[in-house]
């Protein structure tokens, strides 16, 4: 004999399936803030390179481990920083192209070559100093060669 399933979860079930089909609602998003220029955060910074390398950033572009690049939260794309590792003074200037960190308690994450003029590689996590040094450049949609293929590194 078989037990006979309530009509209120079997609702439930169907509904919560239907749900779960149906496309995501797009939702309008704030327009981001620009950058103040000579405005300064502290934090803590980590890196990401050849695991990335070639996919798109959230700019559209393609991640260039090998280019002066980051990824920031908020900072609108194209922004110009400054970046001073704080264990040893040592600085790079970058562009931002990407979000992230997806890490709490991290402000930046920077491009692999970044982290290397940081002398961060082995550290893998520095303390940091980042100054808004421009506006908004336009970041490329693509960093393709002529032919369209992703440029090599």
């Amino acid at each position: 004999m078989r037990a006979a399933i309530p009509a209120g979860v079997l609702v439930v079930v169907i509904v919560l399936g239907v749900e779960g089909c149906a496309a995501p609602v797009s939702r309008p998003t704030k327009p981001t803030p620009p950058a103040v220029r000579g405005s300064v955060q502290t934090g803590r910074a980590s890196w990401y390179g050849q695991a990335h390398h070639g996919r798109m950033t959230a700019s559209g572009e393609r991640f260039d481990m090998n280019a002066l690049t980051a990824a920031h939260p908020t900072l609108p794309f194209g922004t110009r920083l400054r970046v001073v590792n704080l264990d040893n003074d040592r600085s790079v200037d970058v562009r931002v192209n990407d979000r992230g960190p997806l890490v709490p308690g991290r402000i930046i994450d920077l491009s692999y070559a970044a982290a290397r003029a940081l002398d961060a590689i082995g550290a893998g996590i520095i303390p940091v100093r980042l100054t808004v040094l421009g506006g908004t450049a336009a970041a490329p949609a693509d960093r393709s060669n002529a032919r369209g293929a992703p440029a090599q590194p």
